[in-house]
This record gives structure tokens, sequence and C-alpha cells, in this order.
């Protein structure tokens, strides 16, 4: 606050009035600043988020390739799952963790020789075994981040084959051992790999593939997971 003693002396007031008037313009010069500078922060954010997204979609992409060469299946995984996750009432977070995890399920496909990946028709019991490794592999390449993402994308990548009766793989974890991101995603790959053509099945339609879903709940799928996909499909 500015104080001015009477009687008031002209060349005083001019003075303050003028040192008010900077004070003010100055002010108002730091604030637009300030704002453009939160402006250009936020843009920086957006872009970095857009960045990041893109490389874990590359990634993704990067895992299905030899054996999806359109890339769509690492999309529509992350789509469902997405979808899935919200209808189970996580909180919007986790939907979207979760629905940004899921197209690196497959990363450690990478670590596949192209013989075994693309092989037409059943694999035998050694191939079977050289196969499952992509879990592992697909763990390790994901191993060590302290970002939430990646945490859930790794977890993802370890146990989205295992199975709600613990006859899955790599750990036969049973029932809610297995972490709730990897059951959902376990629907939403079965789902999606059944729908589309592989080099050793041909497409099965919609139906089909929703109906086995319902018989195989409670023994691969966790009943509370195929009740969210039943309201997706519907």
């Amino acid at each position: 606050m500015t104080f001015l003693t009477k009687p008031f002396d002209r060349t005083e007031v001019l003075l303050r009035m003028q040192n008010l008037l900077r004070s003010r313009m100055l002010h108002c010069q730091l604030q637009d600043n300030n704002e453009k500078l939160e402006e250009r922060i936020f843009q920086r954010t957006v872009e970095l988020r857009n960045a990041k997204d893109e490389i874990l979609q590359l990634l993704g992409r990067a895992g299905e390739y030899r054996d999806d060469m359109t890339g769509k299946h690492t999309q529509r995984v992350g789509e469902l799952s997405e979808q899935i996750a919200r209808h189970m009432n996580l909180t919007e977070r986790q939907v979207e963790l979760i629905g940004r995890a899921a197209p690196l399920h497959d990363i450690g496909k990478i670590g596949i020789s192209d013989d075994l990946l693309l092989k037409p028709g059943r694999y035998e019991p050694q191939e079977y075994e050289r196969m499952k490794l992509h879990t592992a592999i697909g763990a390790s390449i994901l191993e060590g981040s302290r970002f939430d993402l990646l945490m859930i994308a790794r977890s993802i990548a370890y146990s989205h084959h295992e199975k709600w009766d613990g006859t899955g793989y790599p750990l036969g974890l049973q029932g809610d051992a297995i972490p709730l991101e990897a059951r959902i995603v376990a629907i939403a790959d079965f789902y999606d790999a059944l729908t589309h053509e592989r080099p050793y099945k041909n497409a099965w339609t919609h139906e089909e593939a929703a109906a086995e879903i319902a018989n195989q709940c409670g023994r691969h799928f966790d009943p509370a997971v195929v009740e969210a996909f039943m309201k997706v499909f519907k």
C-alpha cells in the first residue's frame, strides 16, 4: 500500500503514480510470460506422452510383425482390453494403463525363430515348450522399469497365458494369483486370435469365439472377466 502525506507534492504524486503504473505493467508482463510458459510446458508434456505412446505401439507391432503383417492384432487387443477393464468398474487410470500396456503382451515373440512362429499346423511338444518362452522373453525385455505403464506391460507379457484353473504357463498360477491385467488381456488376445486367420488356422466367427470363451469360463478364464467381456460383446 502506498501512502501520500498532505499537503500533496505534485512531483511526488507523479513519481508515485509512475512507479505504480510501472509495477502494474511489470506484473502483467510476468503473468503473461508465466501463462505462455505453462502453455509451452503443457504442449511439451502432450508431445512427450504422444511420443511414448507411439514408441509403445511400435514395440508392440515389432512383436507381432512376423505373424501379423498389418500389426493390427496388438491394436485390437489393446482396445478390447480397455473396454473389458472399463466394464469391470476399474478406475479410469487403471483402464487407461491396461489399454496402453496390452499391445505389448507378445513383445517376447521377437526372440522366437521364424520357422517356429510361422509353422502351419500344431506344434510338437518340444516346439511348444520353445514357443512358451516368449512370455519370459517379453518379461525380460520390460524388466526394471519404474513406470507404472511398463510394469503393468511386463506383468501382462509374463502372465497372459496363465489359466484360471492353474494349467497355464509359465508359472502355473491359479485364480486371483494371476494379475488382473493379465486375466483381462488373456481373453482379449484369445478372442482376437480366434477371429482372425493365422498361419496355423482359419478365422472363427465372432459368435463361435464368444461361445468358446463362455465354455472356458472357470477353466481357462476368470468368470468375472468373462462376464465383463460378454457385456462388451453384446
